[in-house]
């Protein structure tokens, strides 16, 4: 470095007029060629340090500027000095390189996603909002707000809600169109339909329902009015029943056993239950294990909402509802329905062999008036104008059902933006279409929030967005007979979707209030839903995020808004079936549940009465959470699901197993493998956890190995040991069937239970008779090797597996 100093010092000295080559401001913006001019200037002036824009001109003629004394010293001291000037310019770039990555590195890992760069390379066209090619979750969010910003949800719910939208109808199929032609305006990737036929059932217009008084005698007397005729249950089991009424609280297995236990049989009677708390298919389900003939539900005005201001169903509305214990098409189970292919003629086991109908509060009312029999529990009392509740019998009725089954088209719409990187990997949103009656709330908020969601991840492409992986937009067909269109879609390209779907996001019953807010959930999305609730604000609390409202009475925000996913969601199919984590969102009403939903009064006015002028701000409030947990999802380098979450569930039930570890261990059984496959998963997830934290984030081969891993997670506890098409909802924590860790809580409480007595003997047949040691250790086995099963494929490649079996 001394020698170079001096060379250069030496090179001013022999030059005689100390010359300089600056840069002259240009005004404005425009761009254009830097001018260069010389100045001279006293011996050791300094420049001005000054940066300005430049333009750069080109050399000027020949004698127009003064020459330069000694060139060839000049040039001889140039040449000494470059190689030294190259070396310290190497040097000094290196030790800033090196300094930069291991200050940037080490700040943004414990950051998280306050400073994480959500894209790092962007190879296609960059626009206006693109920041010079580098996009950082700030600048993602900012845009999409702005664009989202654009549209016009209000008046789409408004419109949607007035059109004819029961499946199959032909007000159906204009719709379809119409939302594929708005879908292809808006310039996506791709746009296409694809069409099922289904079996639907519907009432018979020619031999409407009905429900008689019948005497003593078994004489069929007065027709009881069904002030709703055209409400219907579809996939109830059509026929007669006949038998005397009692009343059954919510229909619930606890409620038919506490029936029995008062001396109230239901074995050969039509029940007479309130909705909620379970479904519609549930209810029918618990009344066939207990030997009924028949159902009958009805809205009880103690469930919905009450008071002089607030909106309430009429007395005349029955609800509407399907009864198949399951989902999709029930009468192809484990097929898709498409037209080309010939099915076995079998049916789901999930559908009733009894009938059900709804039937109105009015109706109810006459039908409590005439039970005799014990007074009801205090918590089984209602707000109908009957005092008290009897549990019954009461005399004789006559139900008799009579819809009838028909093929029937329904079309599933989609829309897609293909991912940069990661194109075969798919984030799936998807709403409801379909509705009976209007729909409001049921399905217009979901379908126009969708189509926003659409327009605006279209226009921040338009503006140089790409995500890494694809967006995938669908609008489902069939919704109201139980997910049809979604569980068909899964069942058809199951092995195309196979561990490419990444996740699935529902917007179905999303806005059914404004006062509380639920998630239904994978426990995968529980810390990124957290995250975004702390980004969105709240549509009803000035200055608050929605997480701050749903804290505000309650620090466990879990406890206050995770919910497990219900069957009658689309979003579990994708989870229990598919083995996709899944969310379905929801604002809910404080206290009775929005009262119109599945009615024909489920109108965009009493919608918008029930929020109190809140709609567009609530379901712009749920369109802002979806699209900004869809730009983590599609766009983030590493999925943000929570992959050690699963370690947590399995804890939290074998809790529930160790109360009995006493009474297995009296019989010779033991849960150490339990303990054991749970310990091997969490060590897996932990040591997953690890490498990625040590490994170079921008190595794109290593970081799609790592997403591969995380994303089929939920994939791993389907369970491989039972049938699919005889258990389809083969998931361990969230299906049905013996495989489950539900059933096999079940099993093990008949340890303690006071005898087979307590359910129907069509259940004790089902069920088994007590506790039966090989049905558990099969059981055992098939949740065991599940989760250990779970454990390995997490290790990633067979040779760093390091449990001992």
């Amino acid at each position: 470095m001394e020698r170079l100093w001096g060379l250069l010092q030496r090179a001013q000295r022999l030059s005689s007029g100390p010359s300089q080559t600056i840069y002259k401001r240009v005004e404005g913006t425009q761009q254009g060629p830097l001018e260069e001019e010389e100045e001279d200037r006293e011996e050791g002036t300094e420049p001005p340090a000054h940066f300005f824009p430049m333009e750069l001109r080109g050399p000027e003629p020949l004698g127009s500027r003064p020459a330069r004394q000694n060139p060839r010293l000049w040039a001889a001291a140039g040449r000494r000095a470059t190689p030294y000037l190259v070396l310290t310019a190497l040097l000094i770039f290196t030790g800033a390189f090196l300094l930069g990555y291991v200050v940037f590195r080490g700040s943004c890992q414990p950051c998280g996603d306050d400073v994480m760069v959500v894209s790092e390379d962007m190879n296609h066209e960059l626009g206006p909002d693109s920041h010079q090619g580098t996009l950082y979750w700030s600048d993602l969010q900012a845009m999409f707000l702005r664009h989202l910003g654009e549209g016009r949800l209000e008046d789409t719910i408004r419109q949607t809600s007035l059109r004819e939208r029961v499946a199959g109808s032909a007000g159906m199929a204009a719709l379809a169109q119409d939302l594929r032609a708005v879908l292809l305006r808006q310039k996506l990737d791709h746009v296409w339909m694809d069409t099922h036929y289904v079996g639907l059932q519907f009432p018979d217009p020619v031999h409407p329902n009905a429900l008689h008084w019948v005497d003593a005698a078994g004489k069929r007397g007065e027709q009881l009015p069904l002030e709703d005729p055209d409400v219907y249950c579809p996939y109830s089991a059509t026929g007669n029943a006949t038998g005397e009424l009692v009343y059954a609280h919510y229909g619930r297995p606890e409620d038919l056993q506490d029936l029995r236990a008062r001396g109230v049989e239901p074995k050969g009677r039509l029940l007479l239950v309130r909705l909620g708390v379970i479904n519609f298919a549930q209810k029918v389900a618990s009344a066939q294990d207990f030997g009924a003939q028949g159902v009958l539900m009805y809205p009880d005005p103690a469930d919905f909402s009450q008071g002089p201001h607030k909106p309430s169903l009429s007395g005349h509305r029955a609800v509407y509802g399907h009864v198949h214990l399951g989902t999709g098409d029930p009468y192809t189970p484990g097929f898709p329905s498409f037209n080309q292919t010939q099915f076995p003629p079998v049916q789901s086991s999930g559908l009733p062999s009894i009938p059900a109908q709804p039937i109105s509060a009015d109706t109810a009312s006459l039908l409590l008036r005439k039970l005799e029999g014990p007074v009801a529990p205090q918590e089984w009392q209602g707000h109908l104008p009957v005092s008290p509740y009897r549990l019954g019998p009461g005399p004789g009725l006559h139900l008799g059902v009579n819809n009838h089954r028909a093929s029937t088209p329904i079309s599933n719409i989609f829309g897609c933006i293909e991912g940069r990187s990661e194109p075969d990997h798919y984030v799936v949103i998807g709403a409801q279409r379909d509705a009976w009656g209007p729909g409001a709330a049921k399905s217009a908020v979901g379908t126009a929030i969708l189509l926003e969601l659409a327009r605006t991840f279209s226009s921040m492409v338009s503006n140089g967005f790409r995500p890494r992986r694809s967006l995938l937009f669908i609008s489902w067909d069939g919704g109201d007979f139980g997910s049809v269109g979604s569980m068909e879609w899964l069942e058809g390209y199951l092995s195309v979707l196979h561990l490419k779907a990444v996740v699935y996001v529902s917007l179905d019953n999303a806005v059914l209030g404004d006062d509380k807010f639920h998630a239904k959930t994978s426990p995968l999305l529980i810390s990124l839903i957290e995250n975004i609730l702390k980004q969105v604000d709240s549509p009803n609390r000035s200055g608050q995020t929605l997480f701050e409202q749903v804290v505000f009475n309650n620090h466990s925000w879990e406890a206050e808004v995770i919910r497990p996913l219900p069957m009658d969601s689309s979003a579990y199919s994708f989870t229990a079936f598919a083995g996709v984590p899944a969310v379905e969102f929801s604002f809910m009403e404080d206290g009775p549940v929005y009262p119109f939903l599945h009615t024909k009064d489920d109108t965009y006015e009493n919608l918008h009465r029930v929020l109190r002028g809140r709609l567009p701000a609530v379901a712009q409030a749920v369109a802002q959470l979806a699209g900004q947990l869809l730009i983590r999802l599609s766009h983030d380098h590493l999925l943000p699901l929570d992959f050690g979450r699963y370690g947590d569930v399995v804890l939290r039930h074998i809790g529930s197993l160790n109360e009995f570890s006493g009474d297995l261990k009296a019989r010779g059984l033991t849960l150490q493998w339990v303990y054991s496959a749970r310990g091997d998963y969490i060590r897996a997830a932990e040591k997953l956890r690890k490498e990625i934290y040590s490994s170079e984030e921008n190595d794109e081969r290593l970081t799609r190995m790592y997403n591969v891993r995380i994303m089929r997670v939920e994939f791993y506890f389907l369970s491989q040991y039972v049938s699919a098409a005889d258990s389809p909802f083969r998931h361990i924590f969230l299906g049905r069937g013996d495989h489950t860790l539900g059933a096999l809580l079940d099993h093990v409480r008949l340890l303690r239970s006071s005898g087979p007595g307590a359910l129907g003997e069509e259940a004790q047949v089902a069920r088994g008779l007590g506790f039966q040691e090989s049905r558990f250790r099969r059981q055992l086995a098939l949740l065991t090797w599940t989760l250990q099963g779970a454990a390995n494929a997490l290790s990633g490649d067979i040779w760093n597996i390091d449990n001992n079996f």
